[in-house]
């Protein structure tokens, strides 16, 4: 979650990559088409003549928030494929994990038993601990913390709501359509007071939250309940102090968004991903199947041992 702009996540599916001609906020916007001859200036300058300069400068603001919210997408969609292959990683492959540390020190006791080699007897000794280590904070707080605060998992179980961690990897084409229509509708950066950035804020803090779970029926009841919503007003026309300031604010949004899509590329997770971005489900798959090949080799070697 290959864009243009630098730090726009790589690992993306066939319908992102068929939005590669949107625009992006590294890019400056693009200039309107000439009006007819004798037609209104339909940026409130007087027919035939120069458009004021606020008037341009509200269009670049436009095209700029427009450009920023398909980045956040981008980068929301990416940071949810990397936060449930991370889960499902866990779950999936964490018992394979397990077990194999198992057999490693039941192989090396088997082999002490055997040598009476002091060296082996360290050897087990080791072997064993590893297999039973002392949890830290990072493994007692695992999959119940993110940088936000709770996850949805533990979220739920502390107000008594069903748990519903995520059942792939990548949500469905269709969860990505409907996420994406309403980020694009309701996203904050469209509001135009502070009692509307509020709103849509908390609508879409919802929105993320069913993504991330792949949930297609709340995020359809989160489009009908958006289009029976309020119909925020046409934005005013800005003063030009206002609307440089609102450039600033955008330019310095798209740098954060793009270190944060950096660093989930960088990361542990992402750069697994990078191995089979069209895929990362059957990944998963693959790699089960390497550790269970794994547990068999070591499970026959330790028969041997033991006979």
């Amino acid at each position: 979650m290959t864009h243009e702009a630098a730090g726009v996540p790589t690992t993306r599916n066939d319908e992102d990559r068929q939005d590669s001609d949107r625009p992006d906020a590294s890019r400056p916007a693009p200039e309107t088409q000439d009006h007819a001859p004798g037609a209104p200036d339909a940026a409130g300058g007087p027919e035939g003549g120069a458009p004021r300069p606020e008037a341009r400068l509200a269009k670049a603001v436009q095209a700029a928030e427009q450009a920023l919210i398909e980045f956040e997408i981008a980068v929301e969609t990416f940071r949810v494929e990397v936060e449930n292959f991370s889960r499902l990683h866990h779950q999936k492959l964490g018992p394979m994990y397990a077990r194999l540390d198992e057999l490693d020190a039941l192989i090396a006791e088997a082999r002490a038993a055997r040598t009476k080699d002091p060296e082996d007897e360290r050897k087990a000794r080791e072997a064993r601990a590893a297999v039973l280590p002392m949890p830290g904070v990072d493994e007692l707080f695992h999959d119940w913390m993110d940088g936000d605060g709770l996850s949805p998992e533990a979220a739920a179980m502390l107000t008594e709501q069903p748990v519903r961690p995520p059942k792939r990897v990548r949500p469905s084409e269709e969860a990505r359509r409907l996420y994406r229509d309403l980020a694009r509708k309701a996203h904050p950066d469209l509001a135009q007071d502070e009692t509307e950035r509020q709103r849509r804020d908390e609508f879409i803090s919802r929105v993320n939250a069913a993504y991330g779970r792949g949930d297609v029926e709340l995020l359809k009841e989160l489009v009908e309940e958006w289009a029976a919503g309020p119909v925020p007003p046409p934005a005013p026309l800005s003063e030009s102090e206002e609307l440089y300031a609102r450039l600033e604010w955008l330019t310095r949004r798209k740098e954060l968004l793009t270190v944060l899509a950096q660093e989930l590329e960088e990361g542990p997770i992402g750069s697994m991903l990078r191995i089979a971005p069209d895929d990362p489900d059957q990944l998963l798959e693959d790699i089960a199947e390497q550790l269970l090949g794994e547990v068999s080799r070591r499970e026959s070697e330790l028969a041997e041992m033991v006979q």
